[in-house]
């Protein structure tokens, strides 16, 4: 794959019957996607089934794909979508123990390690406690830097809901870092 190539050159390319193009475009965007998966679904097998689930959905779209607009926001929102309605289909909710045993046995040589290590703990037991829609607004804007207009093409509502959105989704999380850490809680926010 080229480095500078545009996803919408990549897009051409599957178009003109050039399957390599598949992998690049999968390649390019699949640590996104596995995230945003993750952020919903709570489980590694979960993310990894929706962000397949998710790639095979678009490339069966592709052609009717409009590439004026960006590929990026397109796909997130079929990755989005796919990971609520796996959601909503499995609602038991379970525990990654492999992820939940790391966590806790993550070696770390430094007070600042240990404390971002904490932090991280702390934040990721919030947001398990989280609707899908708080983890993904807060997910989209402070973990991949999007802005309010990305993130209302991604998820399909106007920029000024998802500002509502995120504004109340940072007090829930807030309050649910609140009941976890007590008075702790505002040196972590």
């Amino acid at each position: 794959m080229k480095t500078k190539e545009t996803d919408n050159s990549i897009i051409d390319r599957i178009l003109a019957g050039d399957s390599s193009g598949y992998r690049d475009l999968a390649n390019r965007h699949k640590d996104y996607a596995f995230t945003v998966a993750y952020k919903i679904a709570g489980t590694r097998e979960d993310a990894e089934e929706i962000a397949q689930d998710a790639f095979v959905q678009a490339f069966q779209a592709l052609p009717s794909f409009n590439q004026e607009a960006k590929f990026t926001t397109w796909f997130y929102r079929i990755v989005f979508n796919t990971a609520l309605m796996f959601k909503r289909k499995n609602r038991v909710q379970t525990e990654d123990i492999e992820a939940s045993q790391s966590a806790q046995f993550t070696p770390v040589d430094t007070a600042n390690e240990i404390q971002t290590n904490e932090q991280r703990i702390y934040i990721q037991q919030a947001l398990n406690h989280l609707l899908p829609d708080d983890v993904t607004v807060i997910t989209l804007f402070y973990l991949k830097e999007m802005s309010l207009e990305e993130i209302a093409q991604v998820v399909g509502i106007s920029a000024e809901t998802v500002k509502v959105k995120l504004c109340r989704a940072r007090k829930r999380l807030a309050e649910v870092m609140n009941k976890i850490l007590g008075k702790e809680a505002k040196t972590l926010i």
